[in-house]
């Protein structure tokens, strides 16, 4: 609704916008910008009732943010130019295998024996380790360390200094309480349509592989210990770490800064709010976990309610029981 032959050149917050620009209304408490906005166009609902004039172009749409998520990612394309054809400043090893229309950034190395699928792009500085096997349109950005032997599927993104399959954290006491390390001969497995933070380390298992199954998405900052599995569609936000042998279920929502202790299974579909201690198996599907160690999230907030008040609690009980003692 407007003028078709408007030319976008970048989106924009809806109170910041730009002539040129595309911004959104996803939540109705934004709409009073649609009427201030010098934005050229924005999307929104279909069912979207305007109760003033609205300057912008208007696109309605079924989906306001999966929409904006597939023009966002056009706007990327245009500013993220990935590296073509291989650097000559590159090292690729001549057992390596590259597939068609890989990219290579400058020193950015490929080693002996790795497998690169078709379409996928190393940007400079990427490190690729023996044995490694990359699916097809695979995207690793700067710094990113991929280490021996580990799979990585189709469509995966790698952000910048993420490192994939670095030894496990294993050693054992000796009788004199000295700790020697235990070789970790496992790897790392990323189905497809993973895509892992800036900054976040997964370890390689000891034994076997550590699991991260189709469609996680992983945040900054993460740590990842040996043996872990992660189920299918699971997303964990950033600072949070979660020790060896865990298994997360599918469809799971952590949040930053949450801890898992080791050798234990939670449930598809549980969330875990930010900051909070899981201690225990979580067994029921869909539960919603808060604290630290991690209580049933209603009965934290009941929780709360209470022991956030105990210092004046404690004051009165304390005055209670000397009226008792005066009147005894």
């Amino acid at each position: 609704e407007g003028d078709p032959q408007i030319l976008i050149h970048a989106p924009s917050k809806i109170e910041e916008g730009t002539p040129g620009t595309l911004s959104f209304i996803a939540h109705p408490k934004y709409e009073h910008f649609a009427y201030t906005t010098k934005a050229s166009v924005l999307l929104v609902a279909k069912d979207f009732k305007a109760t003033e004039p609205i300057q912008a172009t208007l696109i309605r749409v079924e989906n306001v943010r999966a929409s904006l998520a597939v023009l966002m990612q056009k706007f990327a394309e245009q500013i993220n130019k990935a590296p073509s054809g291989i650097s000559e400043k590159s090292e690729v090893h001549a057992n390596a295998s590259i597939g068609e229309n890989v990219a290579i950034g400058t020193f950015s190395i490929v080693s002996e024996g790795a497998k690169i699928g078709a379409g996928s792009i190393l940007y400079p500085q990427v490190f690729i380790g023996e044995n490694v096997k990359l699916g097809e349109k695979v995207t690793i950005y700067p710094g990113a360390k991929i280490h021996r032997d580990c799979v990585i599927g189709n469509n995966c993104v790698i952000h910048s200094n993420a490192v994939i399959g670095t030894d496990g954290f294993g050693f054992a006491p000796d009788a004199e309480g000295r700790y020697h390390k235990i070789p970790q001969l496992g790897n790392v497995i990323l189905e497809d349509d993973v895509e892992i933070g800036s900054n976040t380390v997964i370890d390689r298992a000891s034994m076997g592989s550590t699991l991260i199954k189709k469609g996680v998405k992983l945040d900054n900052l993460i740590q990842i210990a040996h043996n872990v599995t992660l189920g299918e569609n699971t997303v964990i936000a950033a600072q949070a770490g979660i020790a060896g042998s865990t298994e997360i279920g599918k469809n799971v929502q952590i949040g930053g800064q949450a801890g898992f202790v080791g050798h234990i299974k939670v449930a598809d579909g549980v969330k875990v709010q930010a900051q909070s201690g899981i201690a225990a198996p979580v067994k029921e599907e869909g539960k919603a976990m808060y604290g630290s160690p991690a209580l049933a999230y209603k009965d934290y907030l009941k929780s709360y309610a209470v022991f956030k008040n105990l210092p004046a609690l404690y004051k009165r009980l304390a005055e209670l029981e000397k009226k008792l003692k005066d009147t005894a």
